[in-house]
């Protein structure tokens, strides 16, 4: 292929001169921009340089994480497809592979939460079946300040309404998921959206443009305005006013278009009338063009006059960079473009061809007919400067990790009303207020539902499943990030062997603050190192994700949260483990040892308003022979639940085992013997801890399983009926409350808070 060159391109009519305001205003340096120069032999035109923005944005580009991202492990023999296309892929077993992506929507939300969360997952549907795989089930993993001011209801609320009624009008279940309220996310909301796909592992197709003049069709619903620059916007920090002023870069999403969108797009993949289709997501037709090409080794040119608009008046600028949602950009087979026409037409879509392909490596654009933007293709991609910062860690975190505690740990007797406390926090209690407004078993493939460890979808025809969580304490990650970063990878596959699922792949989502603050930068470091550690040592590569830094406020950063989104394989639905107990009577196993670290909990949160001290510790190896001991109990089917010990340590564990989703809670007779201050033994957050019931008659072989993987394990008390109430007891301390009681602060907790009266203080 001839080496493509930048031919001059005359100012387009009203179009703004360039200067370095302008420049300045598109996000990019004076050194970047000084490379786009090198790059085109010449100064950019207006619409050259909005591609140039949108495409060497911290969104698209990655270029303060990408020499990170490399570090993280990507292959094993059941990847299917690896980081760089719509959605990594994994074999699932007799012939299904599974496409799964986690993506971000965190500007967007805090502008706009309701269509902010609401096009977030429309986005993350439309990567997985660009990949030729059906959505079966999406999962959410979100963050907001305390509960106590208005404004964060109305975003929690917003955001919650967002993600059910956009999933719930589709078709796609939701099958689980995570939240945490803390004041350290009070200016920037996190939102992040899963999906899972199935398909078969010949239906997969990848998002590349080749076949020199092969037609380019733009697919779906026409372009708008809204959303344009959403992908420089999201790569900036916000400010008090971003409210209004960055209303127009959300997206407005339509989950009725989505639907028919979906099913058209895997009817033109199943006929062979098209060779590549990719999502018109962040930068709209400027990234997906520029990325087929990019895979292809191809140029596109395009005619913007012939792009589907529905607003009059639009400029090659703004078509370029509109985000306006449902939307893709497929190749079509030469010849089949009337095919391509009637499959949209059927699903009452449009469907017209706006370019082709080339093979001089080119990124070209017309308006009618004349040259508004000539850029070589592969410098959009792969050419965006890319940097490794220095990364410092604040002398504040340290100072926090340090800080003494001892004062918080006397507390000793009947801490019952503490108990109380802790299980009626947001952070703890259920989570029922939130998936109740979520359709969590349409299309009647959901084994497993929310409310339990993991989410699971069995797979049609088969005694398969599949298992999904994602988890991450972003206060352990603020503390230590290094440490909080293997306890998400740690916490993830607990969830997923509590249900019977073996540990298999994730995809990441890294929210953090500015990276260009050397304290940020250390954070974003050290938890993908963290994260390396943890998914070596358990052999789940990282098929994908996302990154969305300058997460800040007014300069004020959120905790760092890496979000991991992990995926398992259930060889047989009958076995799989629930978390609740099952029956009174059964004994209750503790696998695992309390390493006695208390940083970063809740409790401490709850009751004195700190995140601080040292966060727990993790260990891999310790953790790995966790995973192979419960699975293999699972096999043998000698447990009647497993539960992971998490947020609000083994008294909030057990509680959620008793009360299980309330319809017919038990009672729990439980007594500790640990050398450890009563407030740790049982509300601390030790890693590497599974709950987990039995009979009688097969405690023995648990026991027995654990020792077998030389992991620590002891009875620690029994199930009871829901009358005997709920008593815990460790050395100098306990908890004795009626199930009414510990029923009441745990369901109640979220729906009281969010009834309270419109502008009123919870």
């Amino acid at each position: 292929m001839i080496k493509p060159t930048a031919a001059p391109v005359p100012p387009r009519k009203g179009d703004p001169e360039i200067t370095a305001e302008v420049v300045a205003d598109h996000g990019l340096s004076p050194d970047e921009y000084e490379r786009v120069q090198q790059i085109m032999g010449r100064t950019p035109t207006y619409t050259e340089l909005g591609v140039f923005s949108a495409m060497w944005s911290e969104h698209c580009g990655y270029k303060n994480s990408k020499r990170l991202l490399r570090l993280l492990p990507t292959k094993a023999p059941w990847v299917i497809q690896g980081p760089g296309e719509n959605a990594g892929v994994i074999d699932v077993g007799e012939g299904f592979a599974l496409a799964f992506k986690i993506e971000s929507h965190n500007h967007p939300s805090a502008v706009e939460p309701y269509q902010g969360a609401a096009t977030g997952v429309g986005g993350i549907l439309r990567d997985i079946f660009t990949m030729g795989a059906r959505p079966v089930a999406v999962l959410d993993s979100l963050r907001f300040g305390d509960l106590d001011t208005g404004r964060v209801r109305y975003l929690f609320g917003g955001v919650v309404s967002g993600v059910g009624d956009y999933g719930n009008c589709v078709g796609i279940p939701n099958i689980g998921g995570e939240v945490q309220f803390d004041r350290g996310y009070e200016g920037n909301p996190i939102v992040n959206a899963m999906c899972l796909g199935l398909m078969k592992h010949e239906d997969l197709i990848t998002a590349s443009a080749s076949g020199d003049g092969s037609p380019l069709m733009a697919v779906g619903a026409r372009t708008g305005r809204d959303g344009i620059h959403g992908a420089t916007f999201a790569s900036e920090e916000l400010s008090e006013d971003s409210d209004e002023s960055s209303r127009p870069q959300v997206q407005v999403g339509d989950p009725f278009t989505e639907k028919l969108l979906l099913e058209a797009s895997l009817e033109l993949i199943a006929s062979g009338a098209i060779s590549g289709i990719q999502d018109m997501g962040a930068a709209g037709i400027t990234s997906s063009g520029s990325e087929m090409a990019g895979r292809g080794g191809s140029g596109i040119e395009m005619e913007m006059t012939d792009v589907p608009i529905r607003e009059e008046g639009m400029t090659p600028y703004e078509i370029l960079l509109s985000e306006s949602q449902e939307r893709m950009l497929v190749v079509a087979k030469p010849g089949r473009e009337d095919e391509v026409r009637q499959i949209l037409e059927k699903w009452e879509l449009e469907a017209a061809v706006i370019g082709r392909v080339t093979n001089d490596g080119m990124f070209r654009v017309l308006e009618e007919g004349q040259v508004v933007a000539d850029i070589p293709a592969l410098p959009l991609t792969e050419g965006c400067p890319t940097y490794e910062r220095e990364g410092i860690e604040s002398e504040e975190i340290v100072a926090l990790r340090t800080m003494d505690l001892t004062e918080h740990l006397i507390p000793e007797g009947d801490l019952t009303k503490s108990f109380l406390l802790l299980l009626g926090s947001p952070n703890v209690a259920s989570k029922q207020w939130i998936y109740h407004q979520y359709d969590t078993t349409v299309r009647t493939a959901t084994a497993v539902r929310p409310g339990g460890d993991s989410g699971v979808i069995r797979i049609r025809g088969t005694r398969r499943a599949v298992a999904a969580t994602t988890d991450c304490n972003g206060r352990f990650v603020y503390l230590e990030p290094r440490t909080g970063a293997m306890a998400a990878v740690a916490e993830a596959a607990r969830n997923l062997v509590c249900v019977g699922a073996l540990p298999t792949a994730i995809t990441n989502n890294l929210n953090f603050g500015n990276p260009l603050k050397a304290h940020i930068y250390y954070q974003l470091r050290e938890a993908v190192l963290g994260m390396r550690d943890a998914c070596g040592a358990f052999e789940t590569p990282v098929t994908g994700g996302n990154v969305s830094l300058f997460n800040e406020t007014d300069g004020k950063a959120i905790y760092p949260t890496p979000v991991i989104g992990m995926v398992g394989v259930i060889d047989d639905v009958s076995k799989i483990t629930r978390h609740a107990f099952q029956n009174a009577g059964d004994d209750i196993v503790l696998l695992g040892s309390n390493t006695g670290e208390f940083g970063g909990s809740e409790y401490l949160y709850v009751t004195a308003g700190l995140v601080a001290g040292q966060p727990p510790s993790v260990d891999l190896d310790g953790e790995r022979a966790l995973q192979q001991a419960v699975l293999k109990m699972n096999h043998e089917e000698v447990l009647n639940s497993a539960h992971d010990c998490s947020e609000g340590g083994l008294a909030s564990a057990l509680a959620e085992c008793a009360l299980g989703d309330g319809d017919a809670p038990f009672g729990v007779d439980v007594e500790l013997d640990e050398d450890l201050r009563p407030v740790i033994s049982l509300f601390g957050e030790s890693q590497g801890r599974i709950l987990v019931s039995a009979s009688p008659d097969k405690t023995e072989q648990v026991l027995s399983l654990a020792a077998r993987y030389e992991v620590p394990a002891m009875k620690i008390g029994t199930v009871t009926d829901a009358d005997a109430g709920f008593s815990v007891k460790v050395r100098g301390g306990s908890v004795a409350a009626s199930t009414a009681d510990i029923s009441e602060a745990y369901f109640t907790a979220i729906p009281k808070i969010m009834d309270a009266p419109a502008g009123s203080e919870a």
